[in-house]
Order: structure tokens, then C-alpha cells, then sequence
């Protein structure tokens, strides 16, 4: 049984060895920030400590890719359903959640194109709501003030505020939905 743990153990590290700073660029091309992806890449290499027979794992590299993928998906939907409810009202009514891809330094011509396509999209489909709704969603998702800072600043109901940035959130998603989905199954 040692024999067997030893060999296991040897496995891993030459694993981490072969593929972690290719799979690191990997991860990191696809989430914000370096923690975001050093937190996905041990994940991944728990995961594969995980695995009960290493070698039933026919590739090792896909295996690895398919593992961060799913993890970074994985990622992905924990922020948005963590993403804070202003309402407090049916969870989908207005959260809205860009893909990461909007922030990265990503040198990958692949996301750097569908980042410039996304950015392009976002801004045509923000063109096309009234201006109240525009500046709500702007002011709060793009530039964080909060909607309570909007509201004194409208001198509106915070109650408005919040109509305005939900209509704009359904439109944008209903605007970007494939664009969005396109990017999770990326």
C-alpha cells in the first residue's frame, strides 16, 4: 500500500512539474486576478490528489485543462449567485454579472477578441436604454457608487433607483445572453 501512495505521490508532483506554469497562464488568461487563479490552480491539484487511481486517467494534460475549466466555471456562477440582491425580491431581478474577461490582461488574442466584442455589444445594448436607466447601471456596476449615493445625488426615491437599474439589468441580459454563454462554454 506504501508502494502504491509513494508512486501516487510521485505522479502528482511530476504532474505539477510538467503542466503548472502552462496551466496557471491557462487560468490566469480567464479570471481577474493572479490569487483568482492561483486559488483554481489548487483546486485543481487537490482534485487531482483526490483522484482514488491516478493512472485510470488517460491524459493527464486534458484531464488537468477540463478540471480548470470546470472550476473556473465553477467560479464564475459562485460570484453571481454571491453578487448582493438590492431589492431583496426574486434573485434573478437584478444582479447583473460581466465576465471576467472585461478586466483581464490577457495577451490571448482569442479573449482579447471576444473582450473587445463583449465591451462592443455592452455599450451598443447600453445605447439603446432610456438615459435615466443608462446612468443608474453605469453609476452602479461600472463606477460603484452605491444606489443609495444615486438616489441622493437624483434626489429620487431609492425605490426608482432600484426600478431603473432592474430594467436596464433585464435588458442587458436579455441583449448579451449569448454573447455570455458563449464566453462559460469558452
Amino acid at each position: 500500500m506504501d508502494l502504491v501512495m509513494a508512486q501516487k505521490k510521485q505522479n502528482i508532483i511530476q504532474a505539477i512539474k510538467e503542466y503548472g506554469r502552462q496551466l496557471f497562464g491557462f487560468i490566469r488568461g480567464r479570471v481577474n486576478s493572479n490569487e483568482d487563479a492561483e486559488d483554481i490552480l489548487q483546486d485543481v491539484w487537490y482534485q487531482l490528489s483526490s483522484q482514488a487511481k491516478f493512472e485510470d486517467i488517460e491524459s493527464v494534460s486534458g484531464w488537468l485543462y477540463r478540471v480548470a475549466r470546470n472550476k473556473i466555471t465553477d467560479t464564475y456562477r459562485k460570484r453571481k449567485t454571491e453578487t448582493l440582491n438590492v431589492t431583496g425580491a426574486d434573485e434573478e431581478s437584478d444582479e447583473w454579472m460581466a465576465p471576467a474577461f472585461i478586466v483581464t490582461d490577457s495577451n490571448d488574442p482569442e479573449t482579447k477578441q471576444l473582450e473587445k466584442l463583449f465591451r462592443e455589444s455592452l455599450f451598443e445594448a447600453l445605447q439603446e436604454l432610456p438615459e435615466n436607466q443608462r446612468n443608474v447601471f453605469i453609476w452602479n456596476e461600472l463606477e460603484e457608487i452605491t444606489l443609495q449615493e444615486i438616489a441622493d445625488r437624483e434626489k429620487e426615491n431609492i425605490k426608482t433607483i432600484i426600478s431603473r437599474k432592474r430594467y436596464a439589468v433585464q435588458h442587458l441580459r436579455k441583449r448579451l445572453e449569448s454573447l455570455y454563454n458563449d464566453f462559460l462554454n469558452y
